[in-house]
């Protein structure tokens, strides 16, 4: 959380409770403080000793900045407890800026749905720049929109988005269809990245439909946006694996990410990808290319000699979860971390499936290697009957089946026997060669 958000956050905070103690007089506006008095305003009764100011040179190493006031910033939890408690805060006329600060705190701290209606109100200050660029591009034609620096637009770094929109209006009234194109253009950039949390935030509240149509809507703007082509692609593979040709979509979106980005960690992930895109499409849809596999291997195992190797392994799926960016750990964020992980253990053993998986959403994104967290948003999925659960399920067994074995003994441990025998047994049925088979087997009474 940087102090620029929590400053543009706090801007709306308006409706604030008094910081003076109950019964003290009311200090007009503009009252200042005297010298003379220790910093309090002329006519203050006296205080029996005051604090004595600190300078950024006296805190000790490692202390967090200070804000004038002589507090620490403060955090995303104070932060979404003030917004939370602000009154009509979501009715509120706003920049884009503030707007897509407050939809990206709330989305990085899993509150999607309230992410959503934020993002949703910065992506509408920006609309009139969005189609002012859709409308000069097509009037370019086949002519390529020049940069910004070409065109001369003259933004700073920390430009608003509607000031910079209103700089391409007045160059489109002028007939500089370029220039007015290059400008919106860079306008749209941080809307870009504004859009695509939109539709991840659409995603994670089980609103798929609404997904894919916010991230077409960032490949209308941007057709080799990177984030949009690849999650837009992960999508369609994932909700519509019967319908030949949104898999040929998934494809294609697949082929461009691995194309374009060489060299981006989502490459090699999308090159598999459009090997199993093809695969599928071949076979007609999932359900076929499941069926198919499935006849394979009984035939396979029919004709298995009766003296094969007992643990030779059986191939395996070798798919991976998406690779998100990190960020900085500190100790308050492992702990955070690591209080979800618990929680969702807790709520994977009452049966409580879709808050277990709530969780983990929240803690595989920075900690991709979490095993723990790993097992349980499998486990969740799977309990769950989601499309994506074999995916997710395939990668935590592969990558870590011990974390998914140790689960197992967390639910029993915590009363859920069924589910620890399910989790069990799915285990010894997914990981033939699983390296611990005896101490399962026996778990399993076996």
């Amino acid at each position: 959380m940087n102090l620029s958000l929590a400053l543009a956050t706090a801007a709306l905070l308006t409706a604030q409770p008094s910081t003076l103690p109950p019964g003290h007089p009311v200090i007009p506006p503009g009252t200042t403080a005297s010298p003379a008095t220790s910093g309090m305003p002329e006519g203050h009764p006296p205080t029996e000793g005051a604090a004595p100011s600190i300078s950024p040179e006296q805190l000790p190493p490692g202390h967090p900045p200070m804000s004038g006031t002589g507090r620490a910033p403060p955090s995303a939890e104070e932060l979404l407890r003030q917004l939370d408690s602000t009154e009509g805060l979501a009715d509120r006329e706003k920049t884009f800026e503030i707007a897509a600060s407050l939809g990206r705190l709330y989305y990085v701290n899993g509150r999607n749905a309230e992410a959503s209606t934020y993002l949703q109100q910065a992506l509408a200050r920006a609309q009139p720049t969005r189609e002012l660029f859709l409308a000069q591009r097509k009037k370019l034609g086949k002519a390529t929109v020049p940069t910004a620096e070409a065109a001369g637009c003259g933004f700073t770094p920390n430009m608003p988005v509607e000031d910079m929109g209103a700089a391409a209006q007045a160059r489109a009234k002028k007939g500089d269809t370029a220039g007015a194109a290059a400008c919106a253009r860079a306008a749209l950039a941080p809307v870009l990245d504004v859009a695509v949390m939109q539709a991840n935030a659409l995603y994670l509240s089980n609103d798929s439909g609404k997904a894919l149509v916010a991230y077409d809507a960032v490949l209308e703007v941007e057709p080799l946006h990177e984030e949009a082509l690849y999650a837009r692609a992960a999508l369609l593979f994932e909700t519509k694996g019967d319908d030949v040709a949104a898999l040929k979509k998934a494809g294609e979106g697949f082929e461009a990410v691995a194309t374009t980005y060489p060299d981006s960690f989502r490459a090699p992930m999308a090159k598999r990808m459009v090997a199993l895109v093809e695969e599928t499409v071949k076979a007609g849809g999932r359900k076929q290319l499941l069926a198919s596999r499935a006849e394979d291997r009984r035939i396979r195992l029919s004709q298995a000699p009766a003296a094969a190797a007992p643990d030779a392994p059986r191939p395996l799926s070798q798919e991976m979860v998406d690779a998100v960016k990190g960020t900085e750990r500190t100790p308050e964020l492992e702990q955070g971390l690591a209080k979800l992980v618990d929680e969702g253990e807790e709520l994977l053993a009452k049966g409580q499936y879709q808050e277990a998986l709530a969780n983990y959403t929240r803690v595989v994104p920075f900690q991709p290697e979490n095993g723990r967290a790993k097992a349980g948003m499998a486990w969740a999925l799977v309990s769950l009957e989601r499309p994506m659960a074999v995916r997710v399920w395939g990668v935590a067994v592969q990558t870590d089946p011990l974390s998914v074995e140790t689960l197992g003994d967390t639910l029993k441990a915590k009363g859920d026997d069924k589910g620890a025998k399910a989790l069990w047994e799915k285990l010894a049925t997914d990981a033939p060669d699983y390296p611990n088979k005896a101490s399962l087997q026996a778990k399993l009474g076996k």
